[in-house]
């Protein structure tokens, strides 16, 4: 009677157990995606816009995605679970090197993930057999692509420390950041290792073609070329930052936004002076030859003493290239 019992009581509590168990299996979040949602934005509404777990979403909901794992409008989808989101970032790499920065800031931290899955070709102006404009300031020359050059190690810097993916496509194997006045000038870039040919039109299209190489093999949602560079005008016409962009919107809206976020700069550390920096389309080679959105950043004018300021002192190189990665950060949020 005691073992009729207990088995009883043991089928009881597996009963118990199965009529729960589903529960456990299928507690994960559920939602109907919006009209034009794709798998990215929908994700990105409930702050699981990471690889993992756009693989986890697709493995999750097999058979309910289109064709091309496009979302259909009223099916109810399954979201993997935030604590796989938690532990992969435990899993991540929290540092990183990249030598062409220079000894004493080759390392960096991995501070945030907010340009995961974002990659940027970033190109300083001139180079190798062409310094690109020049000014003069108390005996030195001011080389436009030296000052390019150090100011878009400093960008690919901070954008390696929030996470994307960065090809420096002008490269010198000496000079990496450098905090000095006047930088030293060379003829030692190259296009990641290829010489830069003298001529100009070849000198175009050898970084446009290495761009387009690059990113067609990138499945990156979101990619973007940077260009920097320093103009040259009449020592008294002083310049703010100014911006292209191609006819593609999304060149255009980074462009505005990189102009919003100087102009927020400015009123904040120089309270009425007020930005001055424009934006606007100029259909330049690279612009027109690059196969994806592109901003092409003037920093000022290498000639004008004022201008100058803005180049030559480490913390303003440093500002210019914080400013220029915030205000990417904020385009790729838009996304």
């Amino acid at each position: 009677m005691s073992n009729q019992i207990s088995v009883n009581y043991r089928l009881f509590i597996l009963s118990i157990f199965f009529i729960f168990y589903p529960c456990f299996i299928f507690s994960q979040e559920k939602a109907k995606p919006k009209n034009g949602d794709g798998i990215t934005v929908f994700l990105q509404r409930y702050n699981r816009n990471t690889p993992a777990l756009r693989k986890k979403f697709i493995e999750l909901n097999k058979g309910k995605l289109g064709k091309n794992n496009t979302l259909i409008l009223g099916v109810t989808y399954t979201l993997p679970p935030l604590e796989n989101e938690l532990s992969s970032k435990k899993r991540d790499k929290t540092q990183g090197t990249e030598p062409l920065f220079g000894k004493q800031y080759a390392s960096y931290k991995i501070v945030s993930n907010k340009l995961e899955g974002a990659s940027f070709y970033l190109v300083s102006g001139h180079g190798g057999p062409d310094p690109g404009a020049i000014g003069t300031m108390n005996g030195h020359q001011l080389h436009e692509d030296e000052y390019a050059y150090d100011i878009i190690l400093r960008l690919a810097r901070n954008l390696l420390m929030n996470g994307a993916k960065v090809h420096i496509i002008i490269q010198d194997a000496k000079d990496g950041i450098r905090n000095q006045l006047y930088l030293n000038n060379s003829k030692r870039e190259t296009c990641m290792g290829k010489a830069i040919p003298i001529g100009q039109v070849a000198r175009l299209k050898q970084r446009c073609d290495k761009i387009n190489s690059l990113a067609s093999a990138d499945k990156s949602n979101y990619k973007r070329a940077i260009f920097i560079h320093v103009d040259s005008r009449g020592k008294q016409k002083r310049t703010d930052v100014f911006f292209y962009h191609s006819k593609n919107s999304l060149s255009k809206r980074l462009a505005k936004q990189m102009k919003s976020t100087f102009s927020h700069k400015y009123d904040t550390h120089q309270p009425g002076r007020g930005f001055r920096g424009t934006v606007g389309y100029r259909g330049l080679y690279v612009i027109e030859h690059t196969q994806i959105p592109l901003t092409f950043v003037e920093l000022g004018n290498i000639q004008n003493s004022f201008d100058q300021q803005r180049l030559i002192h480490h913390n303003n190189r440093q500002a210019l290239a914080n400013w220029l990665c915030e205000g990417i950060i904020k385009d790729y949020t838009k996304k």
